[in-house]
């Protein structure tokens, strides 16, 4: 059985002892993803004004996270159609509608994976306000 970790190249580091991916076999899993990037900067985070005020975008963070998934997921040649279930972290469950309009970009109800979504006191670091992650299904 294939059992194998890997970090993907020109995407941002974890910020633990854990890889982007892990394959067990033909499952393949996903670790909690959010909307960093490679230089360490954040899609969907818009700064305001010179007070430091920030404006976290949900839909451009969930799209972003969403593209980092795909991308996972073509390192091991699966994509987001072989995906099979989904646990999404929102910080705050006010940013549902916004979230649930991007994800139903990449999925249907119809043929889309299991899904859960829950609320979170927060995530590690203040601009996120999203992560995701994620189980996908195929064969070596």
């Amino acid at each position: 059985m294939t059992n194998k970790s890997s970090l993907v190249e020109g995407k941002a580091t974890p910020r633990g002892a854990y890889p982007h991916v892990k394959r067990v076999g033909d499952f393949i899993f996903i670790s909690g993803t959010s909307s960093r990037l490679a230089d360490n900067s954040f899609a969907g985070v818009h700064k305001l004004d010179d007070m430091g005020s920030m404006h976290l975008d949900i839909r451009e963070q969930t799209r972003a996270v969403l593209e980092n998934i795909r991308d996972y997921l073509a390192t091991e040649g699966a994509e987001l159609s072989d995906v099979v279930d989904i646990t999404t972290f929102l910080v705050n469950m006010n940013d549902f509608g916004g979230y649930n309009e991007v994800y139903s970009e990449f999925f249907s109800k119809e043929t889309g994976p299991a899904r859960t979504t829950v609320a979170v006191h927060q995530l590690p670091h203040p601009y996120l306000v999203v992560e995701i992650k994620a189980m996908a299904y195929k064969p070596v």
